[in-house]
């Protein structure tokens, strides 16, 4: 997009980004750069573009579009959100200290302990919603925080700032896991972190076709030394999955807009039936994290976990859904649901999960684009399936 005499909104800059740029074949959509090298002027003159693990011009265009829509000074775009995860411990050593949630994703829980156990650096889970645990964890020296907000897979809600104000008075980098939101609904750099991350598998893609993360940076200077290290390790992400990505991003807004009132709907729903323990959701008025999300989201998001009550056979339940596709990952246009211990989660040891509160009867859902009526009758039928004759006869009763 060239520039312009006013200020644009977020969603007009990702519509916009690299359309009708080419000029010489007055092509409107950006095109695909498939080429692995580039040819050089002059053996002493290097390119803008030389090889493609270094830079790529496809990757370029969703690298500048996700720089906008995070407020980034720059950012590299990753094979694999796990990638993203890892590119900012690069910076860290052995001996340092790292904070991270003890609710976080399985993946990220077992890609820090198993790196903490080589000697990489010292990790401590924290429950980051608990002032006391974070007054006690911050009493130490700590070098990075990685916040995950909110977290996956009970969303439970962080104050980013209160944690950022602790780490800047030990000059610890903040790095926040933004994937359950999206730039569309958060922005951890305004609110002071340092990095963020995300699996652009989720909802920067949205269409569960392409695998990929994205790493962007506050400040220049720390997003040239996470450059130099993704090029260095290997990690950059392809052009074609660049391209796919940038295309499915065209629609990030529009598509969570969706997802989120539908989310609220279920959740509310769910809330007051009686085979239903628990329902963790931001947006309802009831999640002990409700205010600060309101602070510092834009939205509630599309995800949200339900504890079924013991009634409940949770496997006869995702058995029974037709419409709720059973599969890890979210964040795509279609409907998914896992039970985070058998899955996702299934890295961190049982006693892990218990201590974080993810138990066998949690169940994780990330809503689709479907109607909404459709979804709720997948999932009552569901239920009532799943549901034992005499406890349904006794509910009835009350």
């Amino acid at each position: 997009m060239s520039e312009l005499n006013f200020a644009v909104q977020a969603q007009t800059k990702l519509a916009a980004q690299g359309v009708g740029v080419k000029r010489d074949v007055r092509s409107v959509a950006p095109p695909l750069y498939l080429s692995a090298t580039y040819a050089w002027d002059d053996p002493e003159d290097k390119p803008g573009y030389d090889y493609s693990r270094s830079g790529n011009p496809t990757r370029t265009e969703l690298e500048r579009a996700l720089c906008d829509l995070e407020g980034a000074a720059g950012g590299v775009v990753t094979a694999t959100g796990m990638a993203a995860v890892n590119l900012p411990l690069c910076l860290i050593k052995p001996g340092d200290r790292v904070i991270a949630p003890h609710d976080c994703y399985g993946g990220t829980y077992r890609l820090l302990s198993h790196r903490a156990a080589k000697g990489d650096f010292e990790v401590e889970f924290v429950d980051q919603t608990d002032p006391a645990a974070l007054e006690e964890a911050f009493a130490k020296d700590v070098d990075l925080v990685l916040v995950e907000t909110p977290s996956n897979p009970l969303l439970r809600i962080t104050d980013v700032c209160d944690l950022v104000a602790r780490a800047k008075a030990t000059n610890a980098l903040v790095v926040a896991d933004n994937t359950f939101l999206s730039p569309a609904l958060q922005n951890p750099l305004a609110l002071g972190c340092d990095i963020v991350v995300h699996s652009t598998t989720k909802y920067i893609n949205g269409h569960s076709d392409v695998v990929g993360g994205a790493v962007l940076a506050a400040r220049k200077e720390l997003a040239d030394e996470l450059y130099w290290w993704a090029n260095c390790t290997g990690v950059t992400g392809s052009p074609f999955d660049s391209y796919l990505t940038l295309r499915g991003a065209r629609t990030l807004f529009t598509r969570i807009e969706r997802q989120q009132l539908t989310a609220q709907t279920i959740a509310q729903i769910l809330q007051d039936d009686p085979r239903v323990a628990r329902v963790y959701y931001p947006g309802l008025e009831t999640h002990p994290g409700h205010e600060i999300a309101k602070a510092q989201q834009k939205g509630f998001g599309a995800m949200l976990s339900v504890e079924f009550a013991k009634g409940v056979d949770t496997i006869a339940f995702l058995r029974a859904l037709e419409i709720f596709t059973v599969a890890e990952s979210l964040g795509g246009f279609e409907s998914l649901v896992c039970a985070p211990a058998a899955m996702t989660h299934a890295a961190m040891p049982p006693e892990a999960r218990a201590e974080a509160g993810i138990s066998d009867r949690l169940v994780r859902f990330s809503i689709g684009l479907e109607h909404e009526e459709d979804l709720s009758k997948d999932l009552f039928s569901a239920l009532r399936s799943a549901y034992g004759k005499s406890t349904l006869r006794a509910v009835a009763a009350e």
